[in-house]
């Protein structure tokens, strides 16, 4: 009996052993699979101070990798994307060489301020942000507004944390509606179409002031993209389009709050799910040839300091007497008439290589009528 009772006990320590393990290992590998979704969401998220590219073409070749891309050299990758010449050389292996006569319509460029990851998994590919300093896209707006000013490009840099506007070129009579000061934004809130009645708020209230600024930027975006959707003639027109939005709310939102506080990991979502959206149907509004990308700072190193214009005073630009040292215009057709003259040099030179050629070996005797007609031992009939 003593035997028996011992075997028994024996057996059920055995039992509870292997119950105790097996659990273990369930939650080992719970544990594990827990650790491999947490790298696998931050890999696929863009963290802060990151260079992200949601939309591009596939004539505009994005190569993915870990290559880091300066803060001053974003203006020249913007300008290298739809076809314009930079001063300096990029030596960054992150952009190729595209096709010579195809350039996007248009390219999006949004700088998120104060976040530290955002989750845009559909990206085409993200690079690492170095040297985080101020930039603006205002030789590349130039640049556009010197080559197309006769045509209808859309050049809009907006910052409404700062109330600051700049635009140019003859599509501004389209974005005069555009709320810019934040009184016009939050008034804007409250009328039809607003985003307060699609966006899932939770923890967002709509009394704080932070909270406002964050959902007026949103607000913007939907705006840009409404009127375009009303007004689809420019994004179908030869000029290409510029577009430099800051969006600055996410980072009065952690000042507030703290980016561990339910109102901040909120706005974060928000702006991830607008984000992503905004380049879709920013991609989709000309016709799949735009580029959109997204620079992610936690901040930046220096103040930017910049002096704003007035749509008023932007329909003066286009006078031929600016003081900006700007260089010769001509059209579009430039480079078409350029590569015809060109190449027709080419074979004109050619073909005077060719018949230099064939008549310095030329045989009098068997190869032209000419020499034998001037032979005196022709006979005539």
């Amino acid at each position: 009996m003593l035997c028996s009772a011992m075997t028994s006990g024996q057996l059920t320590v055995a039992v509870l052993r292997r119950k105790m393990s097996v659990t273990t290992c369930r939650r080992m590998k719970a544990d594990f699979t827990l650790a491999i979704l947490i790298c696998y969401l931050s890999l696929a998220g863009v963290h802060g101070d990151s260079f992200t590219v949601l939309q591009a073409p596939q004539f505009v070749s994005f190569q993915k990798g870990d290559w880091p891309i300066s803060g001053e050299k974003v203006p020249d990758v913007v300008a290298l994307t739809m076809g314009f010449s930079i001063q300096e050389d990029l030596l960054w292996p992150g952009l190729q060489a595209g096709p010579l006569f195809q350039r996007p319509r248009a390219n999006v460029l949004v700088v998120v301020r104060g976040v530290d990851s955002l989750s845009l998994p559909q990206a085409v590919a993200s690079y690492p942000l170095e040297n985080p300093v101020p930039f603006t896209l205002d030789s590349v707006a130039e640049t556009v507004h010197s080559l197309f000013s006769e045509y209808t490009p859309v050049v809009l840099q907006l910052a409404p944390s700062e109330e600051r506007l700049y635009m140019l070129g003859k599509a501004n009579a389209v974005f005069e509606d555009l709320p810019v000061t934040l009184q016009q934004i939050r008034a804007r809130l409250s009328q039809d179409g607003s985003v307060l009645t699609s966006l899932p708020l939770n923890s967002l209230s709509r009394n704080s002031e932070a909270d406002l600024l964050f959902l007026s930027e949103v607000q913007v975006l939907h705006d840009i993209t409404a009127l375009l959707q009303r007004h689809r003639h420019l994004a179908k027109d030869f000029s290409p389009d510029l577009y430099s939005l800051e969006l600055s709310g996410l980072d009065e939102l952690s000042r507030l709050y703290g980016k561990d506080s339910p109102q901040y990991c909120d706005a974060t979502a928000i702006l991830a799910s607008v984000l992503q959206k905004f380049g879709e149907d920013m991609y989709r509004l000309y016709g799949n040839r735009a580029v959109v990308e997204v620079v992610t700072v936690k901040t930046f190193e220096a103040p930017l300091t910049r002096k704003s214009r007035s749509i008023l005073e932007s329909k003066q630009i286009s006078n031929p007497g600016s003081p900006y040292n700007l260089a010769y215009k001509y059209n579009f057709q430039y480079a078409v008439i350029f590569n015809i003259v060109l190449w027709l040099m080419i074979a004109l030179a050619l073909a005077v290589i060719a018949i230099a050629y064939n008549l310095w070996n030329m045989d009098p005797g068997y190869d032209s009528i000419i020499y034998r007609m001037t032979n005196q031992k022709i006979r005539m009939d």
